[in-house]
């Protein structure tokens, strides 16, 4: 394996090789043992020892100039390490740390398999007595079904279902609440089943159901443990009955056992993990997970759920966005209440990628839960919400390359047959590596109440999260005087009645949620029209490979040390055979792009003039190189041109006629600074360009997006799209007020495109150096794909350069290789998987070969190592970068709310007392009296305190019409079967 460092040594070796580049495949070799520091420092010495990259501002300029200070110290470092390993005084620098271990690492990664576990028993659990229950064998019978039609399950590492021990049970439910639920056991009347469950809120009792509670119990936690012994990548578990509502002592809501709480706290004890993420997307709140872990940090527990201000079940206080949290569990507590039905997609994409998302990053999890009730699908009589069955794949997605991909997806809610089983079969797709379904509805906006809902989560969040402070705050002075942007009042509102009483009686029969017969044919009228145009097949190859050794050919005739160099992509493509990518990728055969399809973003003037370089004179090219900005020519660079650009058209015809589900362009010269009418920064044709416009015209698409990552503005592409509204072009840059190459005020966050295509080019400039992983990851997060899936490409199209690299000696950026991995796949969820990555920059050919190859198996499905992001805010203070990426994102956001319906949530929020209804004291208190934790049901359930029911008596959680019962021990020395 190579090294991550460009010695001098191996700079001269490649020049010896960019001689001898077609008769010979050596690869360069330089020490194994320097430290990170040195990596940037020889790169960057070797760098500016050429004409063409003395500035530190940019790809190069087009004559001699004076070295900069920080070059010239970068070159000194460069010699003092060479001097001392020649000394053999290595040992007094610092300790070697290699940038690249996460990505060398990756080189053993391959992609594990989905585990599945379910048990079909557990179809026996039903209600005796009203055969129109909801929760019925057909939510769990059907969603195998559908799994099973699609060829799902045999895709599938089976697990074997167990039962959950009974040690396993008491660590978080009571002795009383085991031994209650393991008595009915033996009772088989019907009568007596119904009495005992009118005693619970939204129960049956079923003979089967103790044992079916520890199936689905122990097979929950059989998945966590196969997925942490590295068994499996990632997981499912198809059980029922649900769990997220059960309680330490309480049966509630179709729950007995917690199976998801159990899960994570087996993982807390037996594999002593420290940050667990569980997602509860179930349309109603997981009251009883909260309280589990409400004063314990290491759970992070997060609900989106249906409230309507308390009036929708289980009617709680503690459901609503205030409830934090408490103790050492302080912000660890995320409770996001939509206060309407019919919210759909848009919103809960816009939940993830505005909150979710960020604060997951920050987290940094070990382990992902997923409690997956389908109850907010459209269709669900409970939910009465509109999730398409396509989307659920999409929130998913994102978190599939955190926490070392664990990521464990467990059945709760969902009561409309068909969407719960559609939605629960392509959640499983996901998991088993297969592109997110396009969306065949446009992806409606987010609503007003769930903008509210989110500014007033983000608001109570805001001082325990640092990814939070993106949104910026207002003083009492900014109410009474004009504002550019939106004030957001935050308020709380409480529609619920009063908690129940202590002997509460609860309905038996008739419970289940009733539609019109209009609303439930329109429903499925709608389900069936989503289901026949969702589009699942799934090209046989996963990504194509476009490189031809022929492009070695352009080279600098005066400088071999240049760092836009032949041994950049030939280092990349070593390295995919290094790491055996190569023959899992089907190889394209090479062609050039001919003159009329370069035409499509260049003059036939730019084309001739590039082409007459065939017969110049050496110092011909050098002259006419120099009237360009950072631009050498070659008598070959023509033709390695048209080569690069063709390859570019070689995967796009791949992919789009189904060929290959992405593609891989590693291909030089770059492109993205090569304005129509001449080349420019390194680039003679704009391949991308090309490319986006070549589909246009073959393949008649309306919709292209192209994201540019590479550490210069791409210009060049920018003016060639900036009146068509057909490409998006989305750039994020470092620009220094304009300072960076290549200079000017072309890539300011102000400049939106014209005509047609105004609105259709986003720049997110950094106006500082050592932007990392963080920085860039926030920046996906709020802009780059809230716009993307607005704006719903049919073709994904990267401008990859790796030049804002770790290591790189001109971006002076840090993102890693396994980042770049991670936005990689992030960006896969578009345009059905239809994504293809083209090599733009990166000069420092170790970090380019390892983000490449980090890109390239997130592609192949491999799992890459998670990036290390940054801490929460109270345990490191923000560094300069990071306040500056704060400040371009929010004047960006600003800029392009204009344009994009999507980014509603760049509002102010107050940073003082407006009332009680605005008022962080008042949320304090409110906190104090929910007091929840897993020994404390009363105070959990927001209620009075000091009404405290009678000794040994389990406190309801929801408020139901009271009916006079009989004590439980009561009831059960009547009828338990002798």
């Amino acid at each position: 394996m190579s090294s991550p460092i460009v010695t001098r040594r191996g700079a001269q070796q490649a020049k010896i090789q960019t001689r001898a580049m077609v008769k010979s495949k050596s690869t360069s070799t330089s020490s194994s043992s320097a430290t990170a520091a040195a990596a940037a420092a020889a790169a960057a010495a070797n760098a500016a020892t050429g004409p063409n990259a003395n500035s530190s501002n940019g790809a190069g300029s087009c004559g001699p100039r004076k070295p900069s200070p920080a070059l010239q110290e970068a070159k000194r470092r460069a010699r003092n390490m060479l001097k001392s390993q020649n000394n053999g005084t290595a040992a007094q620098l610092e300790p070697v740390i290699d940038i690249f271990q996460n990505a060398l690492n990756a080189k053993s990664m391959h992609r594990g398999p989905t585990a599945l576990i379910y048990d079909e028993t557990m179809s026996e659990h039903c209600c005796l007595w009203d055969s129109t229950h909801q929760e019925r064998p057909e939510r769990f019978t059907r969603t195998l079904e559908r799994c099973r039609e699609l060829k799902l399950v045999e895709r599938c590492l089976q697990l074997n279902s167990r039962l959950a021990t009974k040690d396993e049970i008491l660590k978080l439910h009571s002795m009383e609440h085991y031994e209650r639920l393991e008595q009915t056991s033996a009772v088989h009347d019907a009568e007596a089943m119904e009495e005992l469950s009118s005693h619970y809120d939204a129960i049956y009792i079923h003979p089967s159901t103790f044992r079916l509670s520890l199936l689905a119990s122990g097979s929950t936690i059989e998945l966590v443990e196969q997925l942490l012994l590295g068994k499996a990548q990632n997981g499912m578990a198809i059980i029922r009955p649900p769990g997220h509502h059960a309680m330490k002592s309480e049966f509630n809501g179709y729950c007995y056992f917690n199976n998801v709480a159990l899960a994570a706290q087996h993982a807390l004890d037996a594999h002593q993990l420290q940050r667990i993420l569980i997602i509860d997307y179930d349309v109603h709140h997981g009251q009883g997970t909260q309280r589990f872990f409400y004063n314990d940090s290491r759970v992070l527990y997060f609900s989106i759920h249906r409230y309507e201000h308390g009036s929708f079940w289980p009617n709680l206080q503690e459901s609503d966005y205030h409830a934090i949290g408490a103790g050492s569990g302080t912000g660890y507590n995320f409770n996001v209440p939509l206060n309407a039905k019919g919210l759909g997609n848009g919103d809960y994409m816009a939940i993830f990628q505005q909150l979710l998302l960020p604060v997951a990053m920050e987290y940094q999890p070990e382990l992902i839960i997923v409690s997956a009730g389908y109850d907010a699908a459209l269709g669900c009589p409970e939910g009465e919400m509109e999730v398409t069955p396509a989307c659920y794949p999409h929130l998913l997605n994102p978190l599939l390359h955190l926490a070392n991909c664990r990521v464990a997806v467990v059945l709760e809610g969902g009561y409309c047959v068909e969407s719960l089983s559609e939605g629960a079969a392509l959640t499983l797709r996901a998991l088993l590596g297969d592109p997110c379904p396009a969306l065949v509805e446009p992806l409606q906006l987010p609503s007003p109440v769930l903008r509210e809902a989110l500014l007033n989560c983000i608001y109570v969040h805001r001082p325990y999260w640092r990814c939070l402070q993106l949104q910026q705050t207002y003083t009492p002075g900014e109410l009474q005087s004009a504002s550019t942007i939106p004030l957001h009042r935050v308020q709380r509102i409480w529609l619920g009645g009063p908690p129940p009483a202590p002997d509460q009686r609860y309905p038996t029969r008739g419970t289940s949620a009733q539609l019109s017969a209009a609303v439930v044919a329109s429903n499925a009228s709608r389900l069936s029209l989503l289901r026949a145009e969702t589009q699942l097949s799934v090209p046989p190859v996963r990504v194509c490979y476009a490189y031809d050794a022929q492009m070695l050919q352009h080279f600098n005739l005066h400088d071999a040390t240049h760092p836009e160099q032949p041994m950049r992509i030939r280092q990349i493509h070593q390295m995919h055979e290094d790491y055996q990518l190569l023959d899992r990728m089907q190889q394209l055969a090479a062609r050039a792009a001919t003159t009329d399809e370069v035409c499509l973003a260049h003059t036939r003037a730019h084309v001739n003039s590039v082409r007459r370089l065939l017969g110049r004179s050496v110092e011909e090219l050098q002259q006419v190189g120099a009237g360009y900005n950072s631009v050498y020519l070659h008598p070959r660079t023509f033709e390695c041109a048209i080569l690069a650009s063709g390859a570019v058209l070689q995967a796009v015809d791949s992919v789009l006629r189904g060929q290959s589900r992405s593609g891989i362009c590693n291909v030089r010269p770059p492109g993205h600074h090569a304005e129509p009418d001449q080349p420019h920064g390194f680039c003679i044709f704009n391949n991308v360009a090309i490319a986006a416009q070549y589909a246009i015209r073959e393949y008649a698409l309306e919709r292209i997006l192209i994201v540019d990552w590479d550490v210069h503005h791409g210009n060049g592409t920018q003016h060639i799209f900036e009146s068509n509204p057909k490409v998006l072009y989305i750039s994020v840059h470092r620009y220094e007020h304009g300072a960076f190459f290549p200079k000017g005020p072309a890539g300011n966050y102000d400049v939106v495109g014209k005509n047609a295509g105004r609105g259709f080019n986003v720049n997110i400039p950094w106006n500082k150096k050592g932007m990392g992983d963080l920085e860039y990851a926030l920046a996906f997060q709020q802009l780059i794909l809230p716009i993307a899936y607005e704006f719903n490409p049919q073709l994904v199209l990267v401008s990859a350069g790796f030049d804002a690299a770790i290591g790189d000696p001109l971006g002076g950026c840090k993102v890693t290789p396994e980042g770049y991995g991670l936005f990689t796949h992030w960006l896969s969820a578009l345009a059905g998987g239809r994504i293809i990555v083209c090599l733009e920059g990166g000069y420092n050919v170790n970090s380019i070969s390892y983000a490449m190859t980090m890109c390239t198996k997130t592609l192949l499905g491999d799992p890459v190592p998670t990036p290390q992001f940054a801490t929460t805010a109270h345990q490191r203070s923000p560094t300069v970068a990071f306040q500056s990426c704060v400040e371009t994102l929010q004047l960006c956001v600003e800029q392009q709310r204009h344009h994009w319906k999507s980014l509603v949530f760049g509002c102010k929020l107050p940073q003082f007392v407006l009332g009680e209804n605005n008022n962080e004291d008042f949320l304090a208190a409110t906190m104090d009296r929910l007091s929840i934790s897993n020994d404390d049901p009363l105070g959990a359930a927001g209620g009075d305190i000091d009404a405290q029911p009678d000794p040994g008596q389990d406190r309801p959680s929801g408020s139901k019409p009271k009916v006079k019962v009989k004590t439980l021990s009561e009831f059960m020395a009547e009828h338990k079967e002798q």
